[in-house]
């Protein structure tokens, strides 16, 4: 039996399958370069490298080709996938090393008023609007109104953290006041949504959903983050008192590694989303190190940036079929509709706890931010027959222009020398100050 029997592949696969990630590697970085170029995200070109290598670009001018490489029902295709979770679990596993080990006294009424305004409010909007506005186009086969509201509402309210969390490792603003505060809002937002899509998803299938589904659901979530913290945490600090001699920087790289899978793994077998489980793994192995990773995560960022993460970002660009199932003038109506309430409601918020009208735009620019999760959820519902073939491409196509809308805003912000959000006085807090920010910034964008 050789290798390419136990893989289930046979040569032409393994060679179409090479082909395809060495394209997709290409075209993400080539366009990501370019975009970084024109002082856009990375992530932006990278997404737009896999659009032109998808059914809108070269599935048009060779369908033949483009369906040889990327065939969704092939086993080379089945790879792909498998490499596209990886890469979103990497992202999400380096952002958590970026995260500070607790928030300031005081932000916590800054997340709780961006939760009740940001969140609460823009799912609200997406919960109402298909009362007032004709669906017989946007909803899917299963015919299920009720769980066609809640997809709505959980796509105008959602966030992306690896965009968003991308978008600011490209800025070097992770370590930030500002950039704490909206991947802690994010999580939490996150968990509330996709208990919301469980709902949706149990309304649609064919058996009857039991009441103790989201009670369920809620004590899995909620034990899972307090193991994690309040066990784990404490476990592994302990160990790493011991100092074991003999260890090679090749092996602290597989126990992250092994530490970032078995939490993403675990966090799935409880029905949480696997970023939840890899964001977890960064910070714990940032809160128990005690300084001897800085290495260990300087190669694991080194590999993922320069490939998992694009290769990810490059699929989803993959996906997208811009000439045949979309409605230009739907995407500009929802995708006005999305940013005016979650942006918004953002704003508002903020103002009402005291931040500046600078600080709340930028928050709610942050906040407004789909990306992966826009486009996970749009997948989930259109492949459950809760939304249309017209509604899925709007979805993803307004995941994509909201982050472009925030990678824009953030550069300009930053070339401005304008203030994301003001510091806490505490002089001995170790957070980068936010002219040490710009000048980073400014010197990446020379």
């Amino acid at each position: 039996m050789t290798l390419l029997d136990l893989i289930g592949l046979t040569n032409q696969e393994l060679t179409l399958f090479f082909l395809a990630v060495v394209s997709l590697l290409l075209f993400a970085h080539v366009f990501g370069s370019v975009f970084q170029w024109l002082s856009m995200p990375r992530v932006i070109g990278e997404i737009v490298g896999g659009l032109l290598l998808g059914p809108t670009g070269l599935g048009w001018l060779s369908p033949h080709l483009a369906s040889s490489l990327f065939g969704s029902f092939s086993s080379e295709g089945k790879l792909l996938s498998s490499l596209s979770w990886l890469g979103l679990v990497m992202l999400m596993f380096i952002s958590g090393f970026e995260l500070q080990k607790s928030l300031k006294k005081g932000d916590s009424k800054l997340i709780l008023a961006i939760l009740l305004g940001g969140t609460i409010v823009s799912f609200g909007a997406g919960w109402v609007a298909p009362d007032f506005y004709p669906t017989a186009s946007l909803i899917g086969t299963a015919r299920n109104f009720l769980a066609f509201k809640i997809i709505i509402g959980c796509a105008v309210a959602v966030t992306s953290i690896p965009v968003i969390s991308k978008i600011f490792l490209d800025l070097h603003i992770a370590q930030t006041r500002f950039a704490k505060i909206i991947i802690a809002v994010a999580t939490i937002e996150d968990v509330i949504l996709w208990v919301a899509v469980a709902i949706a998803t149990a309304l649609v299938s064919t058996q009857q959903m039991s009441p103790f589904t989201v009670p369920l659901t809620l004590l899995l979530i909620g034990a899972f983050f307090l193991t994690v913290f309040f066990v784990l945490c404490p476990v592994l600090t302990f160990l790493s008192r011991f100092r074991i001699t003999g260890l090679t920087h090749n092996m602290l790289i597989a126990y992250a590694i092994f530490l970032c899978l078995s939490l993403a793994a675990l966090a799935d077998v409880l029905n949480i989303n696997v970023v939840f489980g890899a964001l977890l793994a960064g910070i714990v192995l940032e809160t128990t190190s005690d300084g001897q990773f800085e290495q260990v995560k300087t190669s694991i960022k080194d590999v993922a940036l320069g490939f998992f993460v694009p290769i990810y970002f490059a699929l989803v660009g993959l996906k997208l079929d811009l000439l045949h199932h979309f409605d230009i003038g739907f995407f500009l109506l929802f995708l006005l509709f999305a940013t005016l309430f979650k942006t918004l409601g953002t704003i508002l918020a903020a103002r009402l706890v005291g931040e500046s009208w600078l600080s709340s735009v930028n928050l709610g620019a942050a906040m407004n931010t789909r990306g992966g999760p826009g486009i996970v959820l749009a997948t989930v519902a259109y492949g459950l027959g809760i939304i249309s073939e017209e509604l899925f491409a709007t979805l993803v196509m307004i995941a994509i222009i909201t982050s472009l809308m925030a990678g824009y805003w953030f550069k300009f912000v930053l070339n401005k020398q304008w203030e994301l959000l003001p510091s806490h006085a505490d002089a001995d807090d170790g957070e980068v100050s936010i002219q040490a920010v710009e000048e980073v910034a400014q010197k990446q964008m020379e």
